[in-house]
């Protein structure tokens, strides 16, 4: 059945007008800032396995949970973060989470037992959520292709942050433990907060845009008709909330069928391979975000009108490339499983952050991310329950089983069930968020 509307809303209702937009250097260093900032929350926690010994947990059987802790906390916080960006200014509740990982950090790199150090961590989550600030940030300035690119390059410090920070502290564990470097990498988010305070403030949306926001995100909406129908059936301003539904279930998905190998990786080298030394454990663990580094932005342009093909493609390669990881056994074969994996990474978060741009459209961009951002935090919470587990019942090779079987089953649902994902991930033809 199709409703058509007594009148249209532009799509862009909500913060597209009179923006002062960003420049190219101000966009990259909203990047810089968040690669600073993540070196500790990003590099840190593969390490646990050696750090939580010193701590008394001579076996690291609590790696796994310890691992998602700040994600839990963070996903709690996430969505009330991002409406209070909205409301009280993107730029301070930034500055806020900057300052935030700085407090938390500190604490767990002077912790000296396992209570301190998991309220260190509990901290972080709460405190932090400095990746969905920085969209939120660049979303109420930027949108559609310009967006996309920005949160394109947004993942980018995410991924440069993954490969050099545990080869860094790889490389530092001879002289400092990877538990005191918490304390030392405490001044990079002090750096990237005193960077931010140069910066703009991007304008709140207006109180009458907000609440149209806000009454269409809790209004039941009828299927959108085919593009060209000449038939309006959104509510003010949005495209069907099966959409948004659709984009975090993929978010949901990708995160756990990735996140799900990173606790236990590490070990799973030292089996497979006896004698690794941390440095080589690092680069192996940072393959796949180099992947990202290098290929991100020519991906973007391949598939920035076709994310539904990316997208399964993405999952296919994750796939292929965590089975792998449950049959390799030389250092050779883990480069190439990683190297597969990483092609699944860049497509999965490229498309991903298409998608994304497009539904910032005619949206508050704070309670956007916010919920992206549990979604994608609640994908790591069970990626990281599952490792634990598995590891615990069949090794650290189980991990990589379940996050294979996760992304089988997404390729299907993708490409043989596409009326659950509808228009989401369709080409862009439509100004909204109905791909």
């Amino acid at each position: 059945m199709k409703t058509t509307l007594s009148h249209q809303v532009e799509p862009a209702s909500v913060e597209t007008k009179d923006r002062p937009g960003l420049g190219r250097r101000q966009v990259h260093a909203v990047a810089g800032c968040y690669f600073v900032a993540s070196f500790a929350a990003l590099g840190l926690p593969p390490y646990l396995t050696e750090i939580l010994p010193e701590l008394g947990d001579e076996a690291a059987r609590w790696a796994g949970l310890l691992y998602i802790v700040p994600t839990i906390f963070g996903a709690i916080g996430a969505p009330l973060w991002g409406r209070l960006a909205d409301r009280f200014g993107r730029k301070r509740l930034l500055l806020r989470a900057q300052l935030g990982l700085a407090a938390a950090f500190l604490l767990a790199g002077w912790a000296d037992s396992m209570g301190t150090f998991v309220a260190a961590l509990v901290l972080q989550g709460i405190l932090g959520g400095t990746f969905a600030a920085s969209n939120g940030y660049l979303g109420a300035a930027l949108e559609g292709n310009a967006l996309s690119r920005a949160l394109t390059l947004m993942q980018g410090s995410a991924r440069a942050a993954l490969v050099f920070a545990p080869i860094v502290v790889g490389s530092l564990s001879p002289w400092l433990s990877p538990h005191r470097q918490y304390a030392l990498l405490a001044v990079l988010p002090l750096t990237a907060a005193v960077m931010l305070a140069a910066l703009p403030e991007p304008p709140r949306a207006p109180a009458a845009a907000a609440r149209k926001a806000e009454a269409a995100a809790e209004t039941d909406v009828v299927q959108a008709p085919e593009a060209g129908s000449g038939t309006a059936v959104e509510p003010a301003g949005h495209g069907p909330l099966a959409s948004l539904r659709a984009l975090y279930a993929l978010e949901f998905a990708f995160v756990f069928s990735t996140v799900i190998s990173f606790p236990y990786l590490i070990a799973l080298i030292k089996e497979r391979i006896p004698g690794t030394g941390p440095a080589v454990s690092g680069v192996l663990f940072a393959l796949p975000h180099m992947c990202y580094l290098v290929a991100a932005m020519a991906v973007h342009a391949v598939f920035r009108t076709r994310p539904r093909l990316g997208i399964a493609l993405g999952f296919g390669c994750i796939a292929l490339g965590l089975a792998g990881h449950g049959l390799v056994d030389s250092l050779a074969g883990f480069i190439v499983v990683r190297l597969v994996l990483g092609a699944g990474l860049t497509l999965g978060l490229v498309c991903l952050s298409v998608l994304a741009a497009d539904c910032a459209k005619g949206r508050a961009p704070g309670g956007l991310f916010g919920s992206i951002e549990f979604f994608s935090k609640a994908g790591a919470v069970a990626a990281g329950v599952a490792a634990a587990a598995g590891n615990d019942w069949f090794g650290p090779a189980a991990p990589v089983v379940t996050g294979t079987a996760i992304a089988v089953a997404t390729v299907l649902a993708i490409t043989a069930a596409p009326v659950l994902l509808p228009r989401l991930l369709r080409t862009r033809r439509s100004s909204r968020c109905l791909r």
